[in-house]
């Protein structure tokens, strides 16, 4: 019993890092650094240009630990779910027992549906600390991820992230890089797949109602 009771406490400390849509909508307000990278580890980027309603990033060549895909309707339920498979390999469910430093974002890669009522794919991401990054230790039903130097075009939104949001924001972020050398980069990286691939970024505890900090991300290559 006082097993369940740690764990269960554990679990819940670390959830109170990114909201999983468990908690109500706040009101919104825009923050320009994630306040958690204060606190815990993220990775590290450089910021390349900002523009009218985004930002062009380098990310460093890092590993990230990730789900399957998952399939849901509902962005929300999926990133929850993988989030409790990461939960469970940050506790020591990997097949070195080790446990891992929570860090941020918790990425959720989504591959759009063809309809409204369609279940879309979602691969959920967990960033490796740097302590960790030479071997990350392996786990069924998860695998790593190696990132390259990796360009990101992202867009910033506040609250307390939806389904209805994730849509709308990328939505916008695809309008305000329309015309630019990065929008013609990300149809390049695209290739002859015009579904549009985007993730997002989770930073925050869903018991920080200000200065919230969510991100839309796109990823390219530049050659």
């Amino acid at each position: 019993m006082a097993a369940s009771v740690f764990k269960l406490s554990v679990l819940l400390s670390l959830l109170s890092h990114l909201n999983l849509g468990l908690w109500p909508e706040a009101p919104k307000s825009v923050a320009t650094f994630p306040p958690s990278c204060n606190s815990i580890e993220c990775p590290s980027y450089d910021s390349i240009e900002v523009g009218n309603g985004y930002e062009i990033r380098r990310y460093n060549s890092s590993e990230w630990i990730s789900t399957s895909p998952i399939q849901d309707i509902s962005l929300v339920a999926a990133t929850r779910t993988g989030f409790l498979q990461l939960f469970d390999y940050i506790q020591g469910k990997n097949e070195y027992g080790e446990k891992i430093e929570m860090t941020a974002p918790v990425l959720s890669e989504v591959q759009p549906s063809d309809g409204p009522f369609c279940e879309s794919s979602f691969v959920v991401s967990f960033y490796v600390p740097k302590k960790n990054q030479a071997k990350p230790p392996p786990a069924e039903g998860l695998h790593v991820q190696k990132w390259t130097s990796t360009y990101v075009a992202v867009r910033q939104f506040s609250g307390f992230v939806s389904d209805y949001d994730i849509g709308v924001e990328a939505a916008a972020l695809q309008s305000s890089l329309a015309g630019t050398v990065w929008s013609k980069a990300i149809e390049k990286s695209h290739g002859a797949d015009h579904t549009t691939i985007y993730t997002v970024a989770q930073y925050n505890s869903p018991f920080e109602f200000d200065h919230r900090v969510n991100e839309i991300w796109m990823s390219f290559a530049m050659e």
